[in-house]
């Protein structure tokens, strides 16, 4: 029989415990830089799983080697749901661009929800002849055109390879260190092409110093309804959806996956984030885990065939 001291400290430890797991921080990697679009949607993300959780969540920026770095922590982690990782196309990308990953994309992950969609714009410079997707394909046929990405890998970079291939045309591919150098480069006419977001693009676009051709995705924008998608501009079966998205380590429970994943979706939902990300030309676009490990399968696939097809070796 245990005596009422024991007894004492046996709750003493069960509260304890429960006071722990109630003050426990959440850490959410994103392995890219502070500022970016990534980092941002992180901290809008995070912000309303502490409110709704009552549980702190802490960004952890992890940057170097395409993403891979700050994913590898996460693969590693605990499946306890207290580390997650915020992830872009990167990471269905790398499994075509890197020889040995340290971990595995799919397998070594937990899909919790996929948080937005966003569209890549096909941008020439101002003084470009090419008025429409059309006349672009049908000028490089005529003479050597080159683009921009920002960098081997790079949603930009993948979206003109399936472009060139779906047209049947070749151009030069020039990487740059960032967007503001890319979209120097397509201003000044330094290059012929370049594939950017709608965060930065449209600005641009709007200013007449670039001239948006066409977007990516299988609809329109509702932040520029006038563009047409590259598909109905005259390069048939065109479609790159860009995306972000909340993974945990694999194993994590599934009670953990739902709370997490009901708690993204709502926040999605919320007026707040929702006219932010809309005015930005991003979709909120949360969804199941399910529907969220599917997209990835696809677009790892997709893009080990784009990148076969276009002589990109792995590192």
């Amino acid at each position: 029989m245990h005596s009422l001291s024991s007894v004492w400290h046996w709750q003493r430890r069960r509260w304890r415990a429960r006071r722990n797991i109630r003050r426990a921080r959440i850490k959410m990697i994103v392995p890219t830089g502070a500022g970016g679009i990534t980092d941002i949607l992180a901290r809008l993300v995070g912000k309303h799983i502490s409110e709704q959780l009552g549980q702190p969540v802490i960004i952890d920026n992890r940057t170097g080697a395409g993403g891979t770095i700050g994913t590898r922590a996460v693969a590693q982690a605990e499946p306890d749901g207290y580390t997650l990782l915020m992830v872009f196309p990167s990471h269905a990308a790398n499994p075509a661009l890197y020889a040995k990953l340290p971990y595995d994309s799919e397998k070594d992950f937990a899909p919790i929800s996929m948080v937005t969609r966003v569209s890549e714009i096909l941008l020439v410079p101002n003084t470009s002849p090419a008025k429409s997707v059309r006349e672009l394909v049908e000028l490089a046929r005529k003479e050597p055109l080159n683009y921009a990405s920002v960098g081997v890998g790079s949603l930009a970079h993948l979206a003109t390879e399936l472009f060139l291939s779906k047209a049947g045309v070749k151009m030069t591919h020039i990487p740059y260190r960032s967007v503001p150098q890319a979209q120097q480069a397509v201003m000044s006419g330094e290059v012929a092409v370049f594939f950017d977001t709608p965060i930065t693009a449209l600005p641009q676009a709007r200013a007449g110093t670039v001239r948006a051709l066409g977007v990516s995705t299988a609809k329109r924008l509702a932040a520029a309804p006038d563009i047409p998608t590259i598909a109905e501009a005259g390069v048939d079966g065109y479609e790159v959806t860009g995306w972000n998205g909340v993974l945990a380590p694999a194993n994590t429970p599934r009670p953990i996956i739902d709370k997490l994943n009901k708690t993204i979706v709502e926040a999605l939902k919320t007026p707040e984030i929702e006219k932010l990300l809309m005015e930005q030309g991003i979709e909120p676009a949360g969804n199941s885990p399910e529907e969220f490990a599917a997209l990835m399968h696809a677009d790892i696939e997709k893009w080990i065939r784009v990148t076969r097809e276009a002589g990109i070796q792995p590192q």
